[in-house]
């Protein structure tokens, strides 16, 4: 089966930055993370989701989290240069992002908007984030897509 290239991975290739596209079976009713893991077999900490939050000062920006962590949104807030923020309605996310829920990639929204992914994405050789659609997800070397996206390094999760 040939995978239809999406525009995210048309920019990776385009950067010359190499990851595997890895397709997985949808539940609409279960968009959720520890659901992807699970269909690609790997453990849920090393599939991040891409989150869009808008800060009261500097307006939106994106935080790439591990799927099994809630975000810390004080973190998120103090991280961005923001007193407060929240996750955007998903209703929001189309127009801005160009994505919907559950297909939501760090790579090639309609605009740049200031990234950051949580500390652990450096823990691994490759990690899993979505590629612009959902049921499909890149393998990819965290390094590579951090530099790409010029998204800080922080910690932006809860801790238990």
């Amino acid at each position: 089966m040939k995978l239809q290239k999406t525009n995210a991975a048309r920019l990776l290739d385009r950067a010359g930055i190499s990851y595997e596209l890895i397709p997985y079976e949808v539940d609409e009713n279960d968009l959720a993370a520890g659901h992807v893991a699970e269909q690609l077999g790997e453990p849920v900490e090393r599939v991040f989701k891409t989150l869009v939050l808008e800060g009261d000062r500097t307006g939106h920006f994106v935080c790439v989290v591990p799927g099994d962590c809630e975000i810390d949104l004080k973190a998120a807030a103090r991280i961005s240069g923001n007193k407060k923020c929240d996750l955007i309605h998903v209703r929001e996310l189309l127009p801005l992002t160009g994505y919907i829920r559950g297909g939501c990639s760090p790579v090639g929204m309609k605009k740049r908007f200031p990234t950051y992914f949580h500390t652990t994405a450096l823990d691994y050789d490759v990690i899993y984030v979505s590629a612009g659609v959902r049921g499909l997800q890149f393998r990819i070397d965290p390094k590579s897509l951090i530099d790409y996206t010029r998204a800080e390094v922080a910690d932006l999760v809860v801790s238990e």
